[in-house]
């Protein structure tokens, strides 16, 4: 933890040993901190993804069985990589199709792991459908924050070792370093944890959870930032704003605020409409940029 390895006197392991770096940490959340600032704070920012959270559970906090076109479409919004590739897939297997692999992942017997590997089982194997395991991730997170930490690609991707995971490990050459880590369960929990940690020593003392999801897309945003590649740039378009790749990596650029439009496009080109209350107040959330952020170091 935080560049500290364990001892021979340390008690034995109980889950994976994550070598992060306190430096990293500290940097990232200096700059996550300032870069947020403009638009109403960190603070603004875990409302925006406590919401969204709350979207999650009242669509499917009771499982996917009565999930409508409309109400996946709504999550789907708040989902950057998901929302570019959705169409064709939501075409050819419609909402009954979709809502057949949805509930055994939230209610289905086995791990999170197990029902994670089979829900991406029930797409097709390619590069064309990595984009699967970020919607699967997201459904469990979002629904069950408490339970289930986030576990999309872009924290931590064991087949290629790229990720915000990467971005914060303890060495002196981060690029050459290899990470003993698999991207399952047990590694995400074991990293939201030590997040939360760190950020309970940085005086953060409500909405962890949140603040751990943002402060892990920022490290990964700066990644973006400094040497995306093209399939990066692809999903996440370049552009001056500090907090742009932050936002996007969590969804929380659904809505064009030039616009106000969705940034989902149905397969005729038009963009999707809200369906539900929570999904509008969310959008109103992001669109207004004028939100008064509150006191993060207020204990609760």
């Amino acid at each position: 933890m935080f560049g500290l390895r364990r001892k021979a006197s340390d008690p034995p392991d109980t889950g994976p040993v994550l070598d992060l770096s306190g430096d990293r940490l500290r940097r990232a959340f200096a700059d996550l901190a300032e870069a947020a600032r403009p638009t109403g704070g960190i603070e603004r920012y875990a409302t925006a993804l406590e919401l969204k959270s709350s979207l999650f559970v009242e669509v499917l906090g009771q499982g996917a069985g009565d999930l409508t076109e409309t109400e996946f479409l709504d999550l789907v919004a708040f989902m950057a990589p998901v929302r570019r590739r959705i169409g064709p897939v939501l075409a050819a297997r419609g909402i009954e199709g979709l809502r057949a692999v949805i509930d055994p992942l939230l209610q289905g017997a086995g791990s999170v792991d197990q029902r994670l590997a089979a829900f991406i089982a029930a797409f097709a194997q390619d590069r064309a459908h990595r984009w699967v395991r970020d919607l699967g991730a997201e459904i469990l997170h979002f629904t069950a924050p408490a339970k289930v930490p986030l576990m999309t690609r872009w924290l931590w991707d064991a087949g290629v070792g790229t990720g915000a995971l990467r971005e914060i490990w303890h060495a002196d050459d981060v690029d050459a370093a290899k990470i003993p880590a698999a991207d399952d369960m047990a590694t995400f929990a074991t990293l939201a944890t030590e997040i939360e940690g760190f950020l309970a020593t940085e005086g953060v003392f409500r909405d962890r959870i949140w603040y751990t999801d943002l402060l892990l897309a920022h490290v990964y945003a700066g990644y973006i930032n400094d040497r995306g590649g093209q399939y990066l740039r692809n999903d996440f378009t370049i552009e001056g704003d500090p907090m742009l790749h932050t936002r996007r990596m969590l969804g929380l650029d659904a809505v064009d605020t030039e616009t106000g439009r969705t940034r989902l496009r149905l397969i005729d080109g038009s963009a999707h409409d809200f369906g539900g209350s929570l999904a509008d107040r969310l959008a109103d959330l992001l669109a207004a940029g004028d939100l008064e952020s509150g006191d993060p170091h207020a204990n609760s």
